[in-house]
This record gives C-alpha cells, sequence and structure tokens, in this order.
C-alpha cells in the first residue's frame, strides 16, 4: 500500500472574512465546501482547493473567532508548501503579494511569505508529472496559478525518532537525514522536518493536522497497520465526504489518513460548490441552531468578479 501523497492541510482562524479574502482572492483558491467542524458544530470548517475540490490541493480552516495567535513548535507543522510551474510564476506572486502588502523574498526556486494570521507559507517550483490541480481566477492566468501541494515542513526535539515509524508504517521513503518522499500510484508529496527545543502553541495561525491520501479499499487495512505498529489510531470516522482516520506520529504531529471520494460533489453541483451553507445529513437537523452562531463570509464568487 502506497499513500498518494498530502489529501488535506487543516489549519486554524480566527478570522474567517479575512481567511476568505485571502485564500479565495490573494491566492485564487476556490471555496469548495463552506461546513461547520463535525466535532464541534459550532464553528465553521472552509475547504480551499482546485476548480474540482482535488485531494492534494486542498487547504482547510477551523475557524474559533478571536482565537489568540499560535506559534509553531516541536510536533507541530510550521510551513505549507505549494507548487507552481515556472520561475515566471515566482515573479508574478512576488508582486502580486507585494501589492497586498505582504512581504515574501524569494529564495532561488522559493517564495516563502505567511498568511495575515502568520501561518507560514512557500510557492515552490517544481517539475512533476502529477496534474496540476488549479483553480480558475480572472486576476491569476492559468498557467501561473497554484498547482497543489508539494508538501509540509513540521518542527521535532528529534530527527530520528519518527524515521522507523515513517518509513515502516507509513512506507514513507527518505530523502536525505530529515525529508520524505510520500507518493503513491496517482501523485506525491513531501514531508520534511526541522529540529526545534520550542515548544508550539496552537492558536490562529497555526496547523491542526496534515491528511495523507488512500483509496477508500485500503483505508480500513491502513488502520490496521497504523494500530499494529504500536501508534493509537481513531477508528474509521465517516466524513461524508471522506472517511478519516487520526493518529500521531512519533514526533507529536497529529496525521490523518482521508480517502479519495466520495468527494464534494456528493451533495451539491460541482459549478456551485462552496457557495453555500452544507451540512452533513446527520447534522442538518441541528442547522436552525448552527446557522445563527456562525460569522457571516463574503461571497467567494464576488471575491473573484472583475
Amino acid at each position: 500500500m502506497r499513500l498518494d501523497g498530502i489529501h488535506h492541510v487543516t489549519c486554524i482562524t480566527g478570522d474567517a472574512p479575512r481567511n476568505v479574502d485571502f485564500y479565495v482572492r490573494v491566492l485564487g483558491l476556490r471555496m469548495v465546501k463552506k461546513t461547520v467542524n463535525q466535532d464541534d458544530p459550532t464553528v465553521y470548517h472552509l475547504f480551499y482547493a482546485d476548480e474540482r475540490g482535488s485531494p492534494g490541493a486542498d487547504i482547510t480552516f477551523f475557524e474559533y473567532p478571536g482565537v489568540r495567535p499560535g506559534r509553531a513548535g516541536a510536533g507541530m507543522v510550521h510551513t505549507v508548501t505549494w507548487r507552481v510551474g515556472s520561475p515566471d510564476a515566482l515573479d508574478f506572486w512576488a508582486e502580486r503579494l507585494a501589492g497586498e502588502g505582504i512581504a515574501a523574498h524569494r529564495d532561488e526556486d522559493r517564495l516563502p511569505f505567511a498568511d495575515p494570521e502568520g501561518l507560514g507559507l512557500e510557492l515552490r517550483v517544481v517539475e512533476t508529472d502529477d496534474e496540476p490541480l488549479v483553480a480558475r481566477h480572472p486576476e491569476i492566468p492559468e498557467e501561473l496559478a497554484l498547482q497543489g501541494f508539494d508538501g509540509v515542513g513540521a518542527f521535532t526535539y528529534d530527527l530520528e525518532q519518527s524515521r522507523a515509524f515513517l518509513e515502516g508504517a507509513l512506507g514513507f521513503a527518505a530523502d536525505g537525514d530529515a525529508a520524505y518522499d510520500v507518493r503513491g500510484p496517482r501523485r506525491g508529496s513531501r514531508y520534511a522536518y526541522d529540529r526545534t527545543d520550542e515548544r508550539g502553541l496552537g492558536g490562529g495561525g497555526t496547523v491542526h493536522h496534515v491528511a495523507w491520501s488512500s483509496s477508500m479499499e485500503e483505508h480500513e487495512a491502513w488502520q490496521r497497520r497504523i494500530a499494529e505498529s504500536g501508534a493509537r489510531p481513531t477508528p474509521v470516522i465517516d466524513r461524508f465526504w471522506f472517511r478519516s482516520i487520526y493518529f500521531r506520529e512519533p514526533s507529536g504531529v497529529l496525521f490523518e489518513v482521508a480517502t479519495v471520494g466520495p468527494g464534494f460533489a456528493a451533495d451539491e453541483p460541482l459549478e456551485s460548490l462552496g457557495e453555500r451553507l452544507v451540512l452533513p445529513p446527520a447534522f442538518e437537523h441541528l442547522r436552525p441552531e448552527i446557522e445563527p452562531r456562525l460569522t457571516p463570509l463574503p461571497s467567494p464568487r464576488e471575491l473573484t468578479r472583475r
């Protein structure tokens, strides 16, 4: 069994309207699902991805209004990296981000920056046979757009403590002393460590967990393999749009293995994804209680209209 790289990355925001504006209007991603956190349905779970809501392009946010800013430390992801197709794309993004007052300093084939709450982000020029996962945006030419995730970087106290688990249980392939290639039959991505002695603090602008892609057919087998490795995975949880298993890898980073499918078009048309609040069937009866408590959001369609 092989995992098909990153499925999604889930983060925390304290300001959903600003979050929508940045990820839709500025970065050019498409909001593909506006729903609630199924473990705490009083707060949003917002999903941004490519035009089809594909695994491998999907960054998501729980909104806790006014939550204190966080700080990445040991056992946390500190940077989310997207692919772009050329050096010209980095030039485009450096100029676009500067126009928004966002500091971005190019480092050869990389462009690191942060979102408005301090979440570490990066664009990287990558040559790959993986399909580009692109969203349409009137101000961003398709050939310059974000093309899906390249990987994530995490902090750890000890660069070796997770190696046996990642290579053995999960099948990650070592790429140097502190990085791994995670590649399955459909696509791949990277997972890399930086060492730190600093403890992290969860909050706004931090990553909650990173999810890896599994086929539906192999998902239960992954749960068994992870349990047999000595980790403590949850049972398979049905999230309606995909199924999930959660556990912590030895460095402390919260991992999920999520299925490719059923997908975000399971309950609304592809052409109107993300335009209205959608609740999984098990939560629909709570709509009268949930909707009044949620923060009003700008229309994603209006943000990308010329």
